[in-house]
C-alpha cells in the first residue's frame, strides 16, 4: 500500500541545521509545499528507512519507532491514531506544532498508515487544536494532495489524557482514563484492531524521513540518538519552544536559546511535572539526552526544561505542582486514592512550614511507586524524591523560618 500524497514533483534542499520540524514560513499548504516538497509515497519497506534512522518517539518513553510500526503492520485492519494530546502543562511543543506545521504532522500520519496497511486514521488533540487541523485537512482535500481520511476527537483538558490507553478509551467513546491492558495494543487496541498510537511530532520526523532519508536525520543529534527534539523552555529570560539536536547540552540551551546565564540557575525541572529536579551546580556535562539524563537519574522525557533561578523557592514550586497532581489521577487505585493526596500534603506541608520530616515523604513516595494502575504515581513519586534532594538546604531554612526566595528578594 502507498500513500495517497502528490504534488509538485520537485523537492527542495532538506533544511539544514536543527529547525527542522519549524522551517516552513506558514502552516498553509503552499508554504509546506514550499519549504518541504511533497511526501514521497511509502509503503511497508519504509520500516527499514525508520530503522536505519534510529527514530525514538518524542511523545516522552523514548521507544523505538520501528519496532512499533513493524509489530503493527504484523497484524490486519489496522489503525492509526496521532496523539497531540498535551496534558502536561510544562509542555507547549506539540500545541505549537499543530499550529504552524498541521501538514507536516498529517503527512507523517499517511505515511505511518502506508507504513503498516492501514486504512483509518483518527488525530486525537485538544479542541482549540483541531480547527486549524481542520481546515489543513480541507486545504488537502480540495487540492488532491492527500484524500485520506481523518477522524479527529477533541481531548479531555486533564493531565493523563494522552496516556496510550486513555487515547483509546476516548477514542471508543468512553472516559480517557489510563487502563491496565496486558494485552499489547499492538496487537489489540482500538476496537480490537492492531494499533499504532504516535505522538504528533513522532510523526512529523517520519514526514521528514519519507522525504530525506536515514543519512539527512543522523546529520543532527548523537549517533546513539540521532535527530532533533522539539524543546519547551520555561522560566529563562527567552522562553518558548525550540528545535534542537538530540545531545545538547543543558547549560546550552539555557543560555543559547533561553538567553540566560546559567550562574543564575539554582535548578532546573527536565522532563516536565513527572520529570527530576537537577540542581544547577551539576547541569555541566548535562545533555538533552537520554544516555546523558540517565545517569543522572532523570530523562527528556517530552522535551521540558523548566528553569528555577535563585529567587525562587524550589520546595512551593515542587508543591504546587504535587498538589495538581493529586488532583489529576483516575482514583481507579489506592496509590493516587489516598497516597498521592497523603504525599502532596506532606510536600506541601514541607513547604510551608518545614515541619513534616523529608522521611515522612520519602516514605509515602515509597509506598505509592509501582503500585498504581498507571504510571502516575511513580511520576509524582520521582518529582518529590528529586526535590528532597536538590532542596534539601532549603529544607533546612525553612525548619528555621527562612526561605531562599524571601531572602533572596530582602537583600535587592
Amino acid at each position: 500500500m502507498t500513500t495517497t500524497l502528490t504534488g509538485n514533483p520537485t523537492t527542495p534542499p532538506a533544511p539544514a541545521g536543527a529547525d527542522r520540524l519549524l522551517a516552513a514560513g506558514g502552516p498553509d499548504l503552499s508554504a509546506h509545499l514550499a519549504c518541504y516538497g511533497p511526501a514521497r509515497a511509502v509503503g511497508n519497506e519504509f520500516i527499514d528507512v525508520v530503522s536505519a534512522a534510529g527514530l525514538t518517539g518524542r511523545g516522552g518513553a523514548g521507544f523505538p519507532v520501528a519496532r512499533k510500526l513493524a509489530a503493527v503492520a504484523g497484524g490486519r485492519r489496522a489503525v492509526v491514531v496521532a496523539n497531540g494530546a498535551e496534558g502536561e502543562p510544562a509542555s507547549d511543543k506539540d500545541a505549537v506544532l499543530l499550529w504552524r506545521a498541521p501538514h507536516l504532522v498529517l503527512d507523517g500520519l499517511s505515511v505511518a498508515a502506508a507504513a503498516v496497511g492501514a486504512q483509518h486514521c483518527h488525530l486525537y488533540a485538544p479542541q482549540l487544536l483541531l480547527d486549524p487541523i481542520r481546515h489543513a485537512l480541507a486545504e488537502r482535500q480540495s487540492t488532491g494532495y492527500d484524500t485520506r481520511r481523518v477522524n479527529l476527537t477533541p481531548a479531555a483538558d486533564t493531565f493523563l489524557a494522552g496516556e496510550k490507553s486513555a487515547v483509546l478509551e476516548r477514542l471508543a467513546g468512553r472516559a480517557p482514563i489510563p487502563r491496565d491492558k496486558p494485552v499489547s495494543t499492538s496487537r489489540s487496541g482500538l476496537n480490537g484492531r492492531p494499533t499504532l498510537v504516535q505522538n504528533v511530532e513522532t510523526l512529523a520526523h517520519l514526514a521528514l524521513l519519507a522525504r530525506f532519508g536515514p543519512t539527512w536525520f543522523r546529520a543532527a543529534g548523537t549517533p546513539d540518538e540521532p535527530g532533533t527534539m522539539l524543546v519547551t523552555l520555561s522560566g529563562t529570560t527567552a522562553s518558548g519552544v525550540v528545535e534542537v539536536p538530540l545531545g545538547t547540552g543543558l547549560t546550552d540551551v539555557i543560555h543559547r536559546f533561553g538567553r540566560t546565564d546559567p550562574a543564575d540557575v539554582q535548578a532546573v525541572l527536565v522532563g516536565g511535572y513527572h520529570g527530576t529536579w537537577l540542581p544547577g551546580r551539576a547541569l555541566a556535562g548535562a545533555a538533552m539526552s537520554r544516555n546523558s539524563l540517565r545517569r543522572r537519574h532523570a530523562s527528556p522525557g517530552a522535551g521540558v526544561v523548566r528553569v528555577l533561578r535563585h529567587d525562587e523557592c524550589g520546595l512551593r514550586v515542587t508543591a504546587e505542582i504535587t498538589a495538581y497532581l493529586a488532583t489529576q489521577s483516575a482514583g481507579q487505585c489506592g496509590p493516587c486514592r489516598n497516597g498521592l493526596p497523603q504525599l502532596a500534603r506532606h510536600v506541601g506541608e514541607l513547604a510551608a512550614r518545614g515541619h513534616t520530616r523529608p522521611q515522612d515523604v520519602a516514605r509515602i513516595a515509597d509506598l505509592v511507586d509501582g503500585r498504581g494502575a498507571c504510571h502516575h504515581p511513580d511520576g509524582t513519586a520521582r518529582l518529590a524524591r528529586s526535590a528532597l534532594t536538590v532542596f534539601a538546604g532549603e529544607i533546612d531554612r525553612h525548619r528555621h523560618g527562612c526561605c531562599r526566595a524571601r531572602s533572596q528578594k530582602a537583600a535587592r
